[in-house]
């Protein structure tokens, strides 16, 4: 009995040994678990986060470039999760569209994929797509109508927004059967969030350039404004003085009771010297006060009716004898039966005579300016022609800006700040007409065309 109690307590010992060890085998088959399952949830987490990394270090060093981000976080998604495909669009919320400004498709010989890039969305025809995009929140979805292009197919719908607000969207798409993992979705989501951060300083980088620009813009103009004005000022002024000079000698020598013809005729002629330069004086400020109050807008319009027939011969009368004296010729062509101008009259001989002063500024003696006036529509046309010189293709664009003059343009040294054709050109919308320069085969033509009536009527109200 003894010997039988003895094994039955050796056989339970066994047993229950054996028991304890299957436990232990469990639980360690079960740490074992565990501990890979954690070392693929540590994997997944460091190969999420080169991944990113890998993508942000890639948008980051998009050198500021907003194409270059979109391309750049398109082509590396698609080939990061291994995508059929990816684009990106922006957002106009003042339009209400979407515009896909990035794409990157795998190549596949089977299947030419049409490029989607340039495609614009209305916003307002898909509302239960781009409300939710709209309020920042992503989806996924298999397309129920099939593509004939791309086929069946599973997309990721994921905003790119910030605090600010929604820039745009990114289009992730895959195999239709393919379910997009909330790994996947957190990374994509930090890739939006990366795009939003680098699209907001690649605009406020290529604001800073843009008003850089226009700041040295306006330097370049203020210099050439300082270098141009004071001298202008300044030969007036000098010219004024020594003729004043002159005078004051002359009076102190009693020669200006003098009967002397030939005094008579010095101080006639230092008189007007006073005269003449005053006048540029004068004309030079009211140039740039009157060019302050068209930029300002405070220039006030009054319209009337005018009867061209005589008021052109009455502009040009003075150039006439202008032209006469420098062997040059002056024409006015025009219908005798123009109808009439409503417009304002200072306004268009101000216009007429700067550009009749530069023709017979820069044309050469024994050639033509031509004054020419027609009906083009609801228009009429004031061309101002002169042959003899040219103005170069480079130089057109630029000969409307405030203090411009084209160099070596003045063999005769006349002077001038270039403000005129600036004036001319803000006068003439001001009118609300539009001035255009042609210049070719040995002649130059200056076209303004002004509106008969609705326009300017409207504007006078």
């Amino acid at each position: 009995m003894d010997l039988l109690a003895a094994l039955a307590m050796q056989l339970a010992i066994a047993i229950q040994q054996s028991e304890l060890y299957q436990q232990v085998q469990q639980l360690n088959s079960q740490l074992e678990a565990q501990v890979q399952e954690r070392t693929d949830q540590l994997q997944k987490a460091l190969e999420f986060e080169a991944m990113l990394k890998l993508i942000t270090d890639k948008v980051r060093d998009s050198l500021l470039d907003e194409t270059q981000i979109w391309q750049t976080a398109v082509r590396e998604l698609t080939q990061v999760l291994n995508l059929k495909g990816c684009n990106a669009a922006l957002y106009d919320l003042e339009q209400g569209t979407s515009t896909v400004c990035s794409e990157f498709v795998k190549t596949d010989e089977n299947k030419k994929i049409p490029p989607i890039y340039g495609r614009v969305q209305e916003l307002g025809k898909f509302p239960e797509l781009y409300c939710q995009l709209l309020q920042g929140e992503y989806f996924q979805f298999c397309s129920l109508l099939i593509n004939e292009d791309r086929g069946p197919v599973s997309m990721l719908v994921c905003p790119i927004f910030d605090d600010r607000g929604v820039l745009g969207d990114l289009w992730l798409v895959n195999d239709a059967a393919y379910e997009f993992s909330e790994r996947e979705i957190r990374l994509v989501q930090q890739v939006a969030t990366q795009c939003a951060i680098a699209i907001r300083q690649a605009r406020l980088f290529q604001a800073s350039v843009a008003q850089v620009e226009e700041l040295a813009r306006i330097n370049r103009l203020k210099d050439d404004f300082l270098s141009a004005v004071p001298h202008e000022l300044r030969t007036p002024v000098t010219n004024m003085k020594m003729a004043i000079h002159n005078l004051s000698t002359m009076a102190l020598s009693n020669l200006i009771v003098s009967t002397n013809e030939q005094n008579q005729k010095r101080i006639a002629h230092y008189l007007q010297i006073l005269q003449y330069e005053c006048e540029r004086e004068i004309s030079l400020i009211n140039d740039l006060l009157d060019l302050q109050r068209l930029d300002t807008r405070d220039q006030p319009l009054s319209l009337e009716p005018i009867n061209l027939s005589e008021f052109l011969p009455q502009v040009i009368k003075p150039f006439q004898v202008r032209a006469n004296n420098r062997q040059q010729s002056l024409q006015l062509e025009m219908p005798i039966d123009l109808p009439i101008l409503c417009s304002n009259a200072p306004g268009l001989e101000r216009i007429l005579a700067e550009l009749l002063n530069n023709a017979c500024k820069y044309t050469p003696p024994g050639e033509r300016i031509i004054v020419a006036v027609s009906v083009q529509s609801s228009n009429l046309l004031f061309q101002i022609v002169n042959t003899g010189v040219e103005i170069a293709p480079s130089e057109r664009s630029r000969i409307f800006d405030k203090f411009y003059r084209i160099p070596r343009a003045d063999p005769w040294k006349q002077g001038g700040t270039g403000l005129g054709l600036a004036l001319v050109k803000k006068l003439t919308e001001h009118l609300g007409g539009l001035i255009e320069v042609a210049s070719s085969n040995g002649k130059t033509c200056f076209s303004v065309f002004l509106p008969l009536h609705s326009e300017l009527n409207s504007t006078a109200g």
